[in-house]
């Protein structure tokens, strides 16, 4: 296997979201990207102090004291930590920012749309079979309106309706959101259940709301529709 330094060398020119998932391969590469100097260097070029600090001889040592505190003072994914609460904050922030107009008709947000962007949330539906295997429904058509969200799951290649058990709604939020590019799939990311339905003898147990030739339509509580195509 290669050497650790070989490996924290590789490791020190990875972003914060690929050393989280380097991080998940097996233990010992958990522990080598927990490496406060690596976490320290992310940390310090994302957060900058808001004062210059000038660059005088004595000024530079005690700065160089107080590094190599931040390093051997505190324990490993000391600094790993403290930049993933710290992004999580400044995401809340200007979530929270998005949200504080509100509508005077609705009585509800107004950026409702730009929020929900901000955050990075998404929604995954998961199907599980009666032998226990789960389906990942990921790929999702979201439409917003004043006062709602309509979410939109469709495909042709889901398994049968007979050999399904259960159906789990998820909101899923990026462990760290980048407001540059679109949710990585791979990277670490937060799942929360909304709702769980029981699809077993569904259309037994169902009426139909509405129905033709193609499409019967079934409604589940809370507010889920499932079209049955024939």
């Amino acid at each position: 296997s290669m050497p650790p330094e070989m490996l924290m060398k590789i490791f020190s020119y990875l972003d914060a979201v690929s050393l989280l998932c380097v991080g998940c391969v097996n233990k010992h590469f958990y522990h080598l990207a927990n490496d406060n100097g690596i976490w320290l260097k992310i940390y310090s070029s994302c957060f900058q102090p808001k004062r210059t600090i000038w660059k005088i001889k004595s000024e530079q040592t005690e700065t160089a004291s107080l590094g190599c505190a931040a390093l051997h003072d505190r324990k490993p994914g000391y600094w790993k930590k403290e930049y993933i609460f710290k992004q999580i904050a400044a995401v809340k922030t200007r979530v929270m920012q998005l949200v504080k107009p509100v509508d005077p008709y609705t009585g509800l947000p107004c950026k409702n749309k730009e929020a929900m962007k901000a955050s990075g949330l998404s929604w995954i539906i998961v199907l599980k079979d009666k032998n226990g295997k789960e389906h990942i429904m990921e790929k999702a058509n979201p439409s917003f309106k004043d006062s709602s969200v309509t979410i939109l799951w469709y495909s042709t290649n889901l398994p049968c309706l007979d050999i399904l058990s259960t159906l789990k709604l998820f909101g899923v939020m990026p462990l760290l959101p980048d407001q540059s590019r679109a949710p990585s799939k791979n990277g670490p990311r937060r799942r929360s259940l909304i709702a769980e339905y029981q699809l077993a003898n569904l259309t037994e147990s169902s009426a139909a709301i509405g129905a033709d030739k193609l499409v019967q339509l079934f409604s589940l509580n809370p507010g889920l529709l499932v079209g049955l195509w024939k």
